[in-house]
């Protein structure tokens, strides 16, 4: 056998691993900075839940710079899952997908308001009389009260819903909480 086949052989039977190893590194570090930039900030803003100053400003953060940070992560990953194809398994191909698969997810997501999604405003509110109330009496509520018209508003549906549009004797009103 010639010498200069001989190594080429050599060279092509030896495991990738010592090369990939890096692109994998690279490959998993860009896949959690693009899920990450996605998910910290959905996780951290949630509704019910106590929601720390410092965490709200991580999340806030975040939640501004997800839509670039999970484009490039993105790109980066979708690169070195084409430079990693040829040298893996059919598993870790699967893996490969799988990961691509929550990466796309979270870029799609990251450019999506999906809080308005969890905090719907309230458009046509629905009342009822005092009497016909089933509001348990330490409910606590927000009251507005404008001419001769008044209206409560029961705290533990403003904090889901964020925002009420409303008409308080004629004069139109945002409730927040």
């Amino acid at each position: 056998m010639d010498a200069s086949f001989q190594s080429a052989h050599e060279l092509r039977s030896q495991p990738v691993h010592s090369g990939s190893r890096g692109i994998w590194t690279a490959f998993t570090l860009c896949a959690l900075a693009a899920i990450g930039l996605f998910f910290i900030p959905a996780f951290i803003i949630r509704p019910f839940r106590h929601q720390a100053p410092r965490a709200l400003l991580l999340a806030m953060m975040l939640r501004q710079r997800a839509p670039l940070g999970t484009l490039i992560a993105g790109l980066a990953c979708f690169v070195l899952a084409f430079a990693l194809w040829r040298t893996v398994s059919r598993w870790r191909k699967s893996l490969l997908v799988l990961i691509l698969l929550v990466v796309t997810f979270s870029v799609v997501m990251a450019r999506q308001n999906y809080y308005e999604w969890m905090f719907r405003p309230i458009d046509g509110p629905q009342f009822l009389a005092q009497s016909e109330s089933k509001l348990d009496p330490k409910e606590m509520i927000m009251v507005v009260h404008l001419a001769s018209d008044a209206r409560a508003y029961p705290i533990s549906q403003m904090a889901y819903h964020h925002v009420l549009n409303d008409v308080v004797a004629g004069v139109p009103i945002a409730v927040t909480y």
